[in-house]
């Protein structure tokens, strides 16, 4: 089944490194992005939580992002080394992140509300709306499973 915005009928598991390659690829190529984005300077990591846990995780994904481009991108697995520290994480459940990326949470909902919780310059996001959706867009273009 194809899900509208997908680059591809098949999609990658989630989270997983063929997933962030997906994402760096669209990030890099997306025109729309790289103009909306083209001021914002942070990188940030995803700690994607097993479902109804507050422990125990699924992995990270690491993700900086510079002016409109992707630098690097890679999959943390549960259990890996010490992560980067990066300006941003963004942490919640498997369930919540799906949420988010098919469209039915929306993602700064998700953030005032506490779904999905920031560690990070709230102001500097709240001031930068705009990259924060057409982030979640490219996302969305990734795809992410049922």
């Amino acid at each position: 089944m194809h899900t509208p915005g997908m680059d591809s009928e098949r999609s990658a598991p989630f989270p997983s490194q063929e997933w962030v390659e997906r994402l760096v690829g669209i990030l890099n190529t997306d025109e729309r992005y790289a103009e909306v984005a083209r001021h914002w300077e942070g990188d940030l990591l995803f700690v994607v939580r097993s479902d109804g846990s507050t422990t125990s995780t699924e992995g990270g994904i690491y993700l900086d992002l510079w002016h409109g481009k992707c630098r690097a991108g890679r999959f943390l697995p549960a259990g890996s080394a010490e992560p980067p520290r990066p300006a941003f994480t963004l942490t919640a459940s498997l369930e919540q992140f799906r949420r988010i990326l098919r469209g039915e949470l929306d993602p700064m909902q998700a953030m005032l509300t506490r779904r999905l919780q920031v560690a990070g310059n709230m102001a500097y996001i709240l001031r930068n709306v705009p990259v924060v959706l057409d982030f979640v867009r490219c996302c969305r273009r990734a795809g992410v499973p049922s």
